[in-house]
């Protein structure tokens, strides 16, 4: 009775609810009509075969016993779906208020649909969020046809979500995986990915005869051979850029080298430079020059500018023939490589460290090894958006279970390494809707070209991983936790971070989703010295590379890490500006003695080539 008398109340015409039917605007629908028929149908045919020519691309070399990894991921979502499906479908009144919930929506939906084309003014059932940039054009909210798609796609997308959501018997991970494939599934199916659904891609379509869908689909096609039948979605254009001539340009030279890194020192631009060099380690995972991109974003130059003798850790990008090197190479031939021949340019003994991300993880590693040796090589130590404790790691550990372990070690095994596409794609589904989506459409749907764009050839620049190495990282840090608990083994030692005593300076990003702050944050209390932790804005690369000079975003001190991150956030105090600074000023506050500024290689070291070396510049 109480529904009765609420749909009685309810304007079922256009009069009832005051407006003027011949006030109400029609919808534009000559916008959305064919301009040039028998352009349109010629230029649909060219389509036919652009499309047919990427098909042929991606089957080409699966006809030739390319193995599709793809078949993993399917199989994983399937599983992890099936045991969502299996909590809903065994209680089947569970199952009937489920499906009773969303069919109440989409029967809402109708009901505001039929009273909008009527004439009536009235809020969304599902409005989409105001952070969500896919829905920003008018016609989504004045189109009635693309208004019902936008809701009936918010509807069924949250209604799929708060299923998992709320299927409180299945364990923690399945549920975060379910999400995250979830995420994957929704994001793809968007109305606004396609030219039917989406009004911005239809009117375009239509104004210029489909030749967008044609310069789309070659697009596509090369883009899939260029990935080798694996579609790598151009997100710049890279054309333009050339390392060593307009990125990663700060003057250097490699100074030393092995079959796993080469190391880089950079030229002082001041007489006098501080004496106590500084290392910088960066991931493997990516290549080194994020902090050197252009002169006004580089990281490097502006540390030689404040007088540090700046050397720089280039990772080989492997082959199969570096298969075997471990975690523990990459500590002995990466960083006390690094810090022996450091020694022999500038005589110094110790360092102060940079190490960001999984190079951050790598340098405390080495710094715990170096500690239960009884040695000590570091002086300060500075970690950019580093997890030493997985607790809250974020998405990334939706693909670290026993399972996929197994099938990950066995498909690395096969070639020993794991393919630099195949983490840059796990990276990129991280924020697909920033990521995927929007070049998808602006390269595939509108057919145009990317603006060149160094951050994003830089993230296409990706690196493989030695099979030896990623398998032991994701075990010990990700599924194990082992660092954390003490019980990661190098070389026979168990790795103790509370040995670690030097200052040490922690900086987590706020909107980092590849290294929370709560999971940076927690990390911090492992460690037996004097730490700084400092949360900039932004994320886990806007974060870091931050120029003073451009004036954006802030960084926030809180004190001692102690009691819970939002404790810490709550008496925390906001600067605005750049970070860089303050981490200045904690370097000197920790040795101001300076020295001439030196030579490169010094005496001992014949420096090898210029910087950024040759090994950031192999690509496979």
């Amino acid at each position: 009775m109480a529904n009765d008398k609420k749909n009685q109340d309810k304007p079922s015409t256009p009069e009832q609810a005051g407006i003027d039917p011949d006030a109400v605007p029609a919808p534009n629908f000559v916008q959305y009509m064919v301009h040039d028929p028998e352009k349109f149908v010629t230029n649909f045919a060219r389509v036919v075969e652009e499309a047919g020519k990427a098909a042929s691309a991606y089957l080409k070399p699966r006809e030739n016993g390319k193995a599709d990894n793809s078949t993993e991921t399917v199989n994983q979502m399937v599983r992890t779906f099936g045991q969502i499906g299996e909590y809903w479908t065994s209680d089947p009144q569970r199952a009937l208020d489920a499906q009773s919930r969303l069919w109440g929506r989409y029967i809402d939906l109708w009901g505001q649909s039929v009273r909008k084309m009527a004439g009536a003014h009235e809020n969304d059932i599902e409005p989409p969020s105001q952070t969500d940039k896919r829905f920003k054009d008018p016609e989504w909210e004045t189109n009635p046809f693309f208004d019902f798609v936008k809701q009936l796609y918010l509807i069924t997308s949250n209604w799929a979500h708060d299923m998992v959501d709320e299927a409180d018997e299945v364990d923690e991970h399945t549920r975060h995986k379910a999400q995250f494939y979830l995420d994957q599934i929704v994001n793809a199916i968007s109305p606004s990915n396609y030219v039917i659904t989406n009004p911005e891609l239809l009117r375009e379509t239509m104004q210029n005869d489909g030749e967008n869908l044609i310069k789309g689909m070659r697009m596509l096609a090369e883009d899939i051979q260029a990935g080798g039948g694996d579609l790598v979605i151009r997100q710049s254009d890279n054309s333009v850029f050339e390392l060593g001539k307009n990125i990663a340009v700060t003057e250097g030279k490699v100074v030393a080298q092995n079959d796993l890194c080469q190391l880089i020192q950079y030229e002082a631009k001041t007489d006098k430079v501080l004496k106590t060099p500084l290392l910088i380690c960066p991931p493997w995972i990516n290549k080194f020059y994020i902090l050197d991109l252009n002169e006004k974003k580089s990281f490097i130059k502006w540390c030689v500018e404040q007088g540090h003798t700046v050397f720089v850790i280039s990772w080989a990008n492997p082959d199969e023939k570096l298969k075997d090197k471990d975690f523990f190479d990459y500590i002995q031939e990466g960083v006390l490589f690094s810090l022996d021949a450091i020694q022999q340019a500038t005589g110094e003994r110790k360092v102060n460290a940079i190490g960001y991300c999984v190079g951050g993880t790598l340098l405390a590693t080495a710094m715990a090894y170096m500690a239960s040796k009884r040695t000590s090589r570091i002086a300060t130590c500075t970690f950019f958006t580093t997890q030493v404790d997985f607790t809250h790691a974020g998405d990334l550990k939706v693909f670290v279970d026993e399972d996929q372990l197994v099938e990950l070690e066995e498909q690395m095994n096969r070639v020993g390494y794991l393919d630099g596409k195949s983490m840059a794609g796990a990276f990129n589904m991280l924020r697909s809707n920033d990521l995927i989506w929007p070049y998808f459409i602006n390269n595939y749907m509108r057919g145009k070209e990317p603006f060149p764009f160094d951050l994003l050839y830089w993230n296409s620049d990706s690196t493989r991983m030695t099979a030896a190495n990623h398998a032991f990282y994701l075990r010990n840090c990700y599924l194990n936790n082992s660092l954390a608990k003490g019980e990661m083994e190098i070389d026979g030692c168990k790795m103790d971070l509370g040995k670690i005593k030097v200052p040490i300076y922690n900086l987590a990003a706020k909107e980092d989703h590849i290294a929370p702050a709560q999971s940076v944050f927690l990390g911090s209390k492992l460690f037996g010295g004097p730490v700084d932790f400092v949360l900039s804005g932004s994320g886990h690369i806007a974060g870091i590379v931050n120029p003073p000079d451009k004036q954006k975003y802030q960084f926030w001190r809180g004190g001692p890490t102690e009691g819970t991150f939002e404790d810490w956030k709550d008496k925390a105090i906001e600067t605005a500006g750049s970070w860089w600074p303050d981490w200045q000023k904690w370097i000197e506050d920790h040795g101001k003695a300076q020295v001439d500024a030196r030579a490169i290689g010094g005496t001992n070291l014949e420096p090898i080539e210029d910087a950024p070396g040759s090994y950031v510049k192999k690509r496979y």
